[in-house]
């Protein structure tokens, strides 16, 4: 079969980091679009793709649009914005909305393609910006499956893992459960070694009987260096995991369950965002609970 024309909307370090591993794999990358200019012209260049201000110039430019923006607002705006966004002109394209958002976005962006002839899918992404740049991401997704068969050798270019989930809306909500506790387990790492600082501890040996326990934990083996280095590099910002509680929060409220570490969680978030720190990684909720760094 004859490799799809790919372009991306969003080339942050991760989607800019799906196009380069779609690159090497031999897939002509033929469009890029974000709202930072110089960052989607530098990537269009690099790649030998065409820079795109106008939205719907990009998708005529392409078989596959993946999707890489920041929140709900972003996923409206360029899917149905009145002057220019990516269904005009979409027929027979496939979509793949990669950001972390509602489920209710995803279902009425889904609606709204199908209505033009278009497709969508969900390509939730639980991994980092290096598993992008390697291919090794583990991508959960939403959609149709026929859908998910005919891109799923594209896919698997930039997944060691695809998970296929259900309907449109399904991979937002079991993404939005994947941060939930992500965050919950940080901010829990974060009190454990700001209590065991306020008690004179050794930190490193805290964190290896941590690791040897019931204590352990991924966020432990990814986050505690940073949190005792106060090295808070940005690798999944403070702000968006604010935004991730949120999500939680929401379908939480939606079907009446009361989850009462997550609204604390997302309250240290907000905090933390509020003091201006919400582009810290979010190892940096540590700042709220060291004794030292009040």
């Amino acid at each position: 079969m004859e490799k799809q024309r790919i372009a991306f909307v969003g080339v942050g370090r991760m989607g800019a980091n799906m196009a380069r591993r779609l690159k090497d794999c031999g897939y002509e990358i033929t469009a890029i679009n974000d709202v930072d200019k110089a960052a989607a012209e530098s990537l269009a260049e690099e790649l030998g793709a065409k820079y795109c201000a106008s939205l719907s110039e990009l998708t005529a430019a392409a078989d596959v649009v993946f999707t890489v923006v920041s929140n709900d607002n972003a996923m409206r705006s360029i899917f149905i914005d009145a002057e220019d966004n990516l269904l005009q002109g979409s027929e027979g394209t496939v979509f793949v909305n990669c950001a972390t958002v509602s489920d209710k976005v995803q279902k009425d962006i889904d609606v709204a393609a199908k209505a033009v002839g278009a497709a969508t899918l969900e390509g939730a992404m639980a991994s980092s910006i290096s598993q992008a740049r390697e291919g090794k991401l583990f991508l959960i997704i939403g959609g149709e499956k026929e859908v998910f068969e005919n891109l799923k050798p594209l896919l698997d270019q930039l997944s060691v893992n695809l998970k296929h989930t259900g309907e449109i809306g399904k991979a937002s909500q079991v993404k939005a459960l994947v941060n939930m506790v992500m965050n919950i387990n940080t901010a829990a790492l974060a009190e454990g070694l700001g209590l065991a600082d306020a008690l004179g501890l050794d930190l490193e040996m805290i964190v290896d009987v941590f690791a040897q326990t019931g204590a352990n934990s991924r966020v432990l083996e990814t986050d505690s260096e940073d949190m005792i280095a106060r090295d808070h590099e940005a690798w999944f910002m403070a702000e968006h995991a604010a935004k991730d509680s949120g999500l939680a929060q929401d379908l939480a409220n939606e079907v009446g369950l009361n989850l009462p570490l997550n609204d604390a969680t997302k309250a240290q978030y907000d905090k933390l965002t509020e003091m201006g720190k919400g582009q810290l990684d979010k190892s940096g909720i540590s700042e709220l609970t060291f004794l030292k760094r009040l």
